[in-house]
């Protein structure tokens, strides 16, 4: 048994990140706030690694954050929430849609709180069957943060986002699914296994091109129709130019699987 808050292992291409705290159902505490963004920016640097793929130990994936560490009748005045979003949860968010490689989330049970936006920030989101999704900011006389405002409202629609939020009832990995949350919900004992799959066939696709179309696909939502275009244009230029374009045209004509690199020139 290890210590250690964040499990790492690379292995075909794929960064496989395990939040390991499965006594406190995966909730955050600033150590793990570091360990994962340390591991986020080496997989943005490391051409090794092409794909990410985060899951939770034991029962849960992510409570959210660690309550304890916030607690108003264990400190001398009010924490500033604010800061600890500002300084942890944000960058977490923003380094999860940034980073330049598809990023898998395996959703092995309750996600709740930020720990179900974390989730819905990343790529393509596999859940269990027995998963939950929670806002529960209300529980608690809070506002929806680590970007559940804007996803959970741009993936199910503004009616949908204020009633979880506002109620803070439970969504099942099924409904999720069906409802566009995600992308799949399946029986628990094949997650993990179909979720590595796909990481490894990510891993060994085109990563430039998958970086691109994340950059395209995540603008989308600000940009008006004719910005979209210009949009496409300019990267399908930079996609055009890639060995990984040459490389595939090749296989295709060559009626062969391609081999690709993932870099950009």
């Amino acid at each position: 048994m290890t210590d250690s808050v964040l499990l790492q292992r690379v292995e075909g291409g794929v960064m496989e990140l395990t939040l390991n705290r499965p006594e406190r159902l995966n909730s955050f505490t600033e150590e793990l706030h570091l360990a994962l963004r340390a591991a986020l920016d080496t997989a943005a640097r490391d051409e090794a690694v092409r794909a990410v793929l985060l899951t939770g130990a034991g029962r849960g994936f992510c409570a959210g954050q660690d309550l304890g560490a916030r607690n108003p009748d264990t400190m001398s005045g009010p924490p500033d929430l604010g800061e600890t979003i500002d300084t942890l949860w944000n960058p977490l968010v923003r380094r999860l849609r940034a980073l330049p490689k598809p990023v898998i989330c395996a959703v092995n049970g309750v996600a709740a709180g930020a720990g179900a936006n974390v989730a819905l920030a990343c790529d393509i989101v596999l859940a269990a069957e027995e998963a939950r999704f929670i806002q529960s900011f209300a529980n608690l006389g809070l506002v929806p943060d680590s970007g559940g405002t804007w996803t959970l409202t741009r993936l199910v629609g503004e009616a949908r986002a204020k009633a979880l939020m506002l109620t803070g009832a439970p969504v099942s990995a099924p409904q999720a699914a069906e409802w566009g949350m995600i992308w799949r919900a399946l029986p628990g004992a094949e997650l993990m296994a179909e979720a590595r799959a796909l990481a490894r066939r990510l891993a060994a696709g085109p990563t430039f091109g998958y970086a691109l179309t994340k950059q395209a696909v995540q603008a989308a939502g600000t940009l008006s129709l004719d910005e979209s275009l210009d949009l496409e244009r300019d990267l399908q230029r930079r996609a055009g130019r890639s060995p990984d374009y040459a490389e595939g045209v090749r296989a295709f004509t060559q009626k062969r699987s391609p081999v690709f690199t993932g870099r950009e020139s």
